[in-house]
């Protein structure tokens, strides 16, 4: 079963979000790989990142820990602990559950090397709640700039809406989603926009000069790693999708797309 959206699927933004997130990487690969070989492998290189702020994804990406004393259960834990102080004291609202942080989560990402030296030509990101606020993404600025430097070619792939965009430009055009390409030593950046309404962008994969660019359609690797992973058995698609909160234009759209 298809996704009934024609690209980017709000819904896969939650707590689901690191299993599409690999498979949309291991997909993008099935796709390169006869493309640029004999000359180029695409090899999936995890690298480990910590969350110091999973409070910020507490509901959606952490969904087991956002079980919430209620009011009773607060009165109850208040008599256990002082039987006869509880009555004087005012019960809290509510009582939020204190992660150990940070959170180690691997991040799959995909290297495309020059199989005669190993020397690496192209990396795909695809970006993760963590790379997109706090620490997390002061990190992954580093990591940029780094691949930058090098003359790397970058591609970022963003399909949260959630978090920080890890490009500040005010030509960045407003949207759901973005892919941007960096090519090695050039001084721009390409950007491609979109929204829930459309679908995924077919862009180009830069490699070695003089070797042609290959050509990926990122919208057949996601409706695979959908259908691959049965996501449809796990989506209510008549709740709300995980927030940020769309406007209410989008949110008619999200309702007659899934009726």
């Amino acid at each position: 079963m298809k996704s009934p959206f024609p690209g980017m699927d709000p819904f896969l933004e939650g707590a689901m979000w690191p299993d599409v997130h690999n498979s949309l990487i291991y997909q993008i690969r099935q796709l390169i790989a006869p493309m640029i070989s004999p000359g180029y492998i695409a090899k999936i290189e995890p690298y480990t990142a910590f969350d110091h702020e999973p409070d910020q994804d507490i509901g959606i990406l952490y969904p087991d820990v956002a079980v919430l004393k209620r009011k009773s259960d607060d009165l109850n834990l208040l008599q256990e602990e002082d039987p006869q102080s509880y009555t004087l004291i005012t019960p809290p609202s509510v009582t939020i559950p204190i992660l150990q942080t940070p959170i180690e989560h691997q991040i799959p990402t995909l290297e495309i090397r020059d199989v005669s030296n190993n020397q690496l030509i192209t990396v795909i990101e695809i970006l993760s709640p963590i790379n997109k606020r706090g620490k997390g993404l002061e990190q992954y600025l580093e990591k940029q700039q780094q691949l930058i430097e090098g003359q790397v070619h970058l591609i970022e792939i963003d399909l949260l809406r959630r978090g920080q965009r890890v490009i500040n430009s005010p030509l960045l055009p407003i949207s759901h989603y973005l892919v941007s390409l960096i090519r090695g030593g050039k001084p721009q950046r390409q950007i491609w926009a979109f929204n829930i309404q459309d679908a995924l962008p077919t862009i180009p994969i830069p490699l070695k000069a003089p070797d042609k660019d290959v050509i990926l359609n990122l919208n057949t690797a996601l409706i695979a790693a959908y259908e691959i992973g049965h996501y449809y058995l796990s989506i209510n698609y008549q709740q709300i999708p995980p927030p940020p909160l769309f406007s209410e234009t989008d949110l008619l759209y999200i309702t007659k797309t899934c009726s």
